[in-house]
C-alpha cells in the first residue's frame, strides 16, 4: 500500500455542462431540490468553464451526463454536446437521456447513436425518497414496469450501459434488474446516494451495496457527496470511498466531480484533493484505476 495521493491525470466520469434556455428547472421557478438552495448555477454553465474548472485539478478528460433536457428534445441534446465535442474536444463521452417507459425508446437511442458516436449509454433517474424534495421517479418501484425493462434488454444489442440512480431501499430490486441483464453494464451514480451517516441509514445502504456488488457487471461512481450535506465533507467522503472499495473493490470504482452541481458549495480543487486524500491509502495502481483507468474501460476511451 502506499500513502502518496494521487497525482496522475484524472478522468472526471460525472459532470454536466448546459444552457439556461434549454431546460425548465433552470429557467422557471426555483424549488425545493435535493442538493439544496441553486440560485447559483441557474445560469448557462458552458464548456470552457467546465475546463476552466478542471483543468487545474489535473482533469484531462470528462464524461458529461444527461442533465434533464426535456425527454421531447433529448435528441437535440445529444446533437448539441456533438457541437460542443467539435468545437473544443471535449467531452470524450456522453451519457444521454432517453424516457425509458416509452415505446419509442429504441428508436429515439438509434437516432441519439446516429448523430454522435460519443454516446455510451443512458441514464433516466429512478431514485424515489418519502421526502418529496429528494424525490425524482413518481413511484419507488418505477424499475418495475415491463416497457422500461423491454428498453433496458435492448441495451445489449445497442452497446450501450445504463447509469442507475436509486436510494439503498430500491436496491434490491435494482440488482435483480441489473442481474436479468448480465451483459449490459450499469453504473452507480452516487455511490448510491447515502442520505445521512445515521447508524440505521448506514446499515440499509450498505446492505443495498452489498445486493449490487454481487453483480460483476455493477461500477460504482464515486461522487456525489455533497448532494445531502452541501459541503465537501472529508470524513464522509473517506466513508464513502472506504466502503465501496471494500465491496466492489478498486477496479469497480472510478471518480467524477459532479460539476457544476458541487460548485454551489465549492470550487474544484478542494474536492478532488478530498477524494485524493480519502484514497490515499491505496497502491497507485488502484489509485490510477479510480481516477482514471476504470472510466477509460468503461466508457471505451482512448488510452
Amino acid at each position: 500500500m502506499s500513502d502518496s495521493r494521487y497525482a496522475g491525470p484524472i478522468v472526471d466520469a460525472h459532470h454536466h455542462i448546459w444552457r439556461k434556455q434549454d431546460m425548465e428547472w433552470l429557467y422557471g421557478p426555483t424549488v425545493p431540490r435535493i442538493f439544496g438552495s441553486y440560485e447559483s448555477i441557474k445560469r448557462d454553465y458552458l464548456m470552457d468553464e467546465y475546463i476552466d474548472d478542471a483543468t487545474p485539478s489535473g482533469i484531462v478528460e470528462s464524461v458529461y451526463v444527461q442533465a434533464n433536457w426535456p425527454l421531447d428534445r433529448v435528441v437535440d441534446e445529444v446533437r448539441w454536446l456533438e457541437q460542443v465535442h467539435r468545437e473544443s474536444g471535449w467531452p470524450a463521452a456522453v451519457i444521454s437521456c432517453t424516457d425509458l417507459f416509452g415505446d419509442d425508446a429504441v428508436d429515439v437511442m438509434l437516432e441519439q447513436r446516429s448523430i454522435s458516436s460519443l454516446v455510451r449509454g443512458t441514464r433516466l433517474q429512478l431514485h424515489w425518497h418519502e421526502r418529496p424534495e429528494f424525490r425524482f421517479a413518481s413511484t419507488p418501484d418505477a424499475m418495475s414496469d415491463p416497457t422500461f425493462r423491454k428498453n433496458i434488454a435492448a441495451l445489449r444489442d445497442l452497446g450501450w450501459l445504463f447509469e442507475l440512480q436509486v436510494f439503498a431501499p430500491q436496491m434490491r430490486d435494482a440488482a435483480r434488474l441489473v442481474a436479468e441483464n448480465p451483459d449490459t453494464p450499469f453504473v452507480l451514480v452516487h455511490a448510491g446516494m447515502l442520505v445521512s451517516q445515521d447508524p440505521a441509514e448506514v446499515e440499509e445502504w450498505r446492505a443495498g451495496m452489498h445486493a449490487l456488488a454481487e453483480q460483476p457487471n455493477v461500477v460504482v461512481k464515486l461522487t456525489g457527496q455533497g448532494t445531502f450535506v452541501h459541503r465537501v465533507d472529508a470524513g464522509l467522503i473517506e466513508f464513502v470511498a472506504g466502503e465501496v472499495i471494500d465491496l466492489f473493490g478498486a477496479d469497480r470504482a472510478m471518480f467524477g466531480t459532479n460539476f457544476p452541481v458541487e460548485k454551489i458549495w465549492t470550487e474544484m480543487p478542494p474536492l478532488v484533493d478530498a477524494w485524493r486524500d480519502a484514497l490515499g491509502n491505496l497502491s497507485a495502481a488502484d489509485q490510477h484505476a479510480v481516477f482514471a483507468g476504470n472510466a477509460r474501460r468503461v466508457y471505451g476511451l482512448d488510452d
